[in-house]
């Protein structure tokens, strides 16, 4: 089980959306603070972006962007030139749309993801990101996201048969090399979860409790698994993760009892005991002191 692949899967909700801008100048785009994590790459031209998380900052071709909690911020193509708000709906079932500035200049081209993330259970991983990530364009340096933004970019200019099947992968696809392009930059001495995902113990751990929640684990257990003792693992693991084990393990639980529940029918009994609960009823009064709601309420209140 990969930890990286697992999170993601059970956070983001709803349709991934991505869209293709082709703005000439003068031109500039605000996007507002959203519960929506943003990507932005610049796919042609160059422009300048406007945060409140530091100084005015130059971009070029092949420079990402990436807000994980939604923070606001400002693309224009240069310091002050017109700005016009831009702010993508959650609720809109396509997976794609298009925006165009006209005007007399050259021309810049974007390219924008969406991602919504489950605002009620944030994961610890998401949590440690910065507001603003910006991975420069390099040569040679992580060849795998330029891949990806080429492939998204062209079926956004040119949707061929299949669109509707490749788009929301390919921008599942840019989310996960952002991270990895991201991870991959942080310093050794990192903190957070830049340490967790690289700590071979701790991460036979979390996969271990990834692939089976429904399992009775003790901190015993895991800490066989992760070849450490009790002592030193309990104090490894709150210290990289930010619980201790047993925390998480039930955090965990509730995180895919509410994607179970958000995208599939299975039972509230079988729901339960892939979340090792041997009853509906203690797993009730654990999901409804994680969500405030009842299992089947929070069911019967997911979009289908």
């Amino acid at each position: 089980m990969d930890v990286l692949s697992d999170v993601l899967v059970a956070m983001r909700t709803g349709n991934p959306k991505a869209s293709r801008s082709i703005n000439h100048a003068p031109w500039g785009v605000r996007f507002e603070q959203s519960t929506m994590a943003g990507c932005h790459v610049v796919l042609a031209g160059d422009c300048w972006l406007l945060s409140d998380h530091g100084e005015p900052l130059a971009l070029g071709v092949g420079d990402v962007l990436f807000t994980p909690h939604g923070d606001g911020l400002a693309l224009v193509d240069k310091l002050g030139s017109p700005i016009v708000e831009y702010e993508p709906r959650p609720d809109d079932a396509t997976h794609m749309s298009e925006m165009r500035i006209d005007g007399a200049g050259v021309a810049t081209e974007l390219l924008c993801a969406y991602y919504m993330f489950d605002p009620a259970r944030p994961h610890l991983l998401v949590a440690d990101l910065p507001a603003i990530i910006h991975l420069p364009a390099r040569d040679g340096q992580h060849p795998s996201l330029r891949s990806v933004v080429e492939l998204l970019g062209n079926e956004l200019l040119d949707p061929r048969p299949g669109a509707e099947a490749a788009l929301p992968a390919l921008i599942d696809m840019l989310l996960l090399y952002v991270l990895r392009a991201w991870l991959a930059e942080q310093p050794g001495d990192a903190a957070g979860w830049a340490t967790v995902l690289r700590d071979p113990a701790i991460a036979s751990a979390l996969r271990q409790m990834h692939h089976g929640p429904e399992k009775p684990w003790t901190v015993e257990d895991l800490a066989a698994v992760a070849g450490l003792s009790r002592a030193a693992f309990a104090k490894r693991f709150t210290t990289v993760v930010g619980q201790p084990p047993l925390a998480y393990l039930t955090w965990w639980r509730m995180t895919t009892a509410a994607r179970l529940l958000r995208e599939s029918d299975a039972s509230l009994r079988a729901v339960a005991a892939r979340c090792g609960y041997g009853s509906e009823y203690a797993f009730g009064k654990a999901f409804k002191r994680a969500y405030n709601v009842a299992p089947g309420q929070y069911r019967a209140q997911c979009p289908r």
